[in-house]
């Protein structure tokens, strides 16, 4: 059975004088249990200097030692100067160590930074990206001509694979896209050109609008979401599970095999789709200006020679592989952009069908002008 010496021995206590403070006890974990939040009830000597007497520590761990440091602490944050005496040698070199590596306050927060260093930081973000896509967008030309000049090392069975991927499993939800436009639009105008007599021209909004832009757009805008995110996706769990870390040392190039076959695949596919949803959509135009118009096939087909030149179809299609190029080296890029974990994978793949859309819609602009000027696909 413990005594009242005992149990007093195995406890830790502080005690507060007129300028000193007695300590005794075992300042260990076991003896401690309670003292730090009693430490705010502490009568806290007036005195500026304040001792800290500890020739009554029987025992002291690193929790002791911390709780004398965290009690210096609060002497010296109130102006005062501490000493600790009576330290036995071990006991003194215990708490000089633990007051060297207690931590210290943090720096206080950068400010945050305005507008216009937003702003600079989002522009120097971006052309550090687009510098990165460029250099990209080399290397990815380089391994093209090497594989022209040496088709041999051409991988068919992945080209296949990716041609079935980006192309033939796109025709149905393509399809379906296409024909619902070709019956909005010709839908939209039917009414209007009833209005004045003019429903033979319908054929006219419907030829234009397809042929020249909306076919090729919504290709684009389909494939970039349906390939160029997949492509964002495979090549970026590859990087993070370091397979292409893995395909370098085995000395196979990660160009030649992850970005060409996908590049070539939609070369090859896009101006074909282009192909298909004109038709389609052309066909969605039809159906309505039949039924609501009254126009009638061979109408329909002699107005549409008459209105459509070949400039104006070869204007269309010449898009397609230019945003083929577009999309297959957005969505790479962003691929071998990602690291880390998956969330770097998610990031990536959304960024790359956001950047491709833009980029597509940007340089769909520049050939509108360019053509508006050359009156290119203009009658």
């Amino acid at each position: 059975m413990r005594t009242d010496a005992s149990l007093s021995a195995t406890q830790a206590e502080i005690l507060s004088g007129a300028d000193r403070l007695d300590c005794r006890g075992a300042w260990t974990l076991a003896g401690i249990g309670g003292l730090h939040r009693r430490l705010d009830e502490l009568p806290w000597p007036a005195s500026r200097a304040v001792s800290v007497h500890c020739a009554g520590i029987t025992a002291l761990d690193t929790a002791g030692a911390w709780l004398l440091a965290e009690l210096a602490r609060r002497i010296e944050s109130r102006g005062g100067e501490v000493r600790f005496l009576g330290l036995s040698a071990e006991h003194e070199i215990l708490l000089r160590l633990v007051r060297s590596r207690a931590a210290k306050p943090l720096p206080p927060a950068p400010p945050a930074p305005g507008v216009l260093a937003r702003l600079g930081m989002e522009v120097v973000a971006h052309l550090a990206e687009a510098r990165g896509m460029l250099a990209f967008l080399g290397e990815a030309t380089v391994t093209l001509l090497k594989g022209l000049l040496h088709p041999a090392r051409w991988r068919g069975r992945h080209l296949m694979h990716h041609i079935q991927h980006t192309g033939l499993d796109a025709l149905p939800i393509l399809g379906l896209l296409s024909f619902l436009v070709g019956t909005v639009i010709a839908y939209q105008a039917a009414s209007q050109l009833a209005r004045y007599g003019a429903n033979i021209f319908v054929v006219d909004l419907i030829a234009h609008s397809l042929l020249r832009e909306l076919a090729p757009m919504l290709v684009a805008v389909v494939v970039a979401g349906r390939s160029g995110s997949a492509f964002a996706a495979q090549i970026g769990t590859m990087k993070v599970a370091e397979e292409i870390d893995a395909l370098r040392t085995l000395g196979v190039s990660p160009q030649e095999m992850l970005v060409l076959p996908r590049m070539l695949a939609l070369l090859v596919v896009m101006p074909l789709l282009t192909v298909y949803a004109e038709v389609l959509g052309v066909l969605g135009g039809f159906i309505i200006a039949w039924s609501q118009l009254g126009v009638d096939a061979m109408s329909f087909l002699d107005r549409f020679d008459d209105t459509i030149r070949l400039s104006t179809f070869l204007f269309g299609i010449g898009k397609a592989p230019v945003f083929a190029v577009i999309i297959a080296l957005v969505g790479c890029y962003q691929g071998f952009s990602a690291s880390g974990s998956a969330d770097s994978v998610g990031r990536h793949t959304t960024r790359s069908v956001v950047q491709a859309i833009f980029l597509v819609i940007i340089v769909d602009a520049i050939f509108s002008v360019l053509a508006s000027v050359t009156r290119l696909g203009f009658r």
